[in-house]
């Protein structure tokens, strides 16, 4: 690894972006060379989002009203956007739960000694969870596409917009993996970082549009659901799939969802890199 840095060093003299750009791939690459010998990793990351979609589909589906329709082929529409952010986001466990047991093994103390630039650990490491969320996101939609969601069919779509909304899907996972991040570097072990990864993400996936109407909420609730950075992706992703969404909310993430999906996803991605790299340079220090 050394040897490998060094050359890749001397090839960009005086460039410290393209060093560190460089490096950063260098990790993401050892990062799934190791997550292609253990495959279990993406089997069991894919069975719980697979569940999401066919106990809320079939289970939830005939009893959940979306504009005033109780309709399982709208609920499906309505659902399917909120069951690929939970699940984008959800990688965010296993990413700090990684970093936490590179941490523990003294791995990271490791790459420290190596002449590479700082914030390439972790920033290699989120990028191949992006990787293997991306390849999840895949299947899911093919699973998805099997129990009957249909794009474009209350709104005219077409394949850059279905692309779109799913690039802004994975954004939104790929800032997520930066809290992640820190979680891993502040705790002690992976069980701590997997427990932390996922107290929060419950109230932030679940107060939001991504399973009901959140017109169905008391005023107070729906308030915070509407300004929710979930939400706002949640709302971008519908609208680009021409799915149906909260066309009756007056709140401008709601409004200006795609916008506002970018905006919080590249707020969250600047502040949580910037507190993770300086908690990273502090914790090997």
């Amino acid at each position: 690894m050394s040897a490998v840095t060094d050359a890749v060093r001397a090839a960009a003299p005086g460039n410290p972006i393209g060093r560190s750009l460089r490096d950063s791939l260098i990790v993401a690459k050892r990062n799934l060379i190791r997550m292609s010998r253990i495959p279990e990793m993406l089997i069991f990351g894919l069975i719980q989002p697979i569940m999401f979609v066919v106990l809320f589909t079939y289970v939830f589906g005939g009893s959940m009203k979306i504009d005033g329709s109780t309709s399982a082929i709208d609920y499906k529409n309505f659902l399917m956007a909120g069951i690929f952010a939970q699940t984008v986001t959800f990688a965010t466990a296993s990413s700090g739960a990684g970093i936490a047991d590179d941490m523990h093994k003294g791995l990271i103390d490791r790459f420290r000694s190596l002449p590479m630039a700082r914030g390439a650990v972790l920033t290699g490491r989120t990028l191949a969870d992006l990787v293997q969320t991306a390849l999840t996101l895949l299947v899911l939609a093919v699973v998805a596409l099997l129990v009957g969601w249909q794009v474009g069919t209350y709104h005219g779509t077409d394949a850059g917009r279905v692309l779109a909304a799913f690039g802004l899907l994975l954004l939104l996972g790929y800032a997520f993996t930066w809290i992640g991040a820190l979680i891993g570097l502040t705790v002690r072990t992976p069980e701590a970082a997997t427990s932390g990864g996922l107290i929060w993400l419950f109230p932030v996936t679940f107060i939001s549009n991504a399973f009901v109407d959140t017109s169905n909420m008391t005023p107070w609730l729906r308030h915070i659901a509407e300004w929710n950075p979930f939400s706002a992706t949640v709302q971008a992703a519908r609208v680009l799939f021409g799915s149906p969404g909260q066309s009756d909310s007056t709140a401008w993430p709601m409004q200006h969802p795609v916008w506002a999906s970018l905006l919080y996803s590249v707020l969250i991605v600047v502040v949580f890199r910037t507190l993770a790299v300086r908690k990273y340079r502090s914790a090997t220090a």
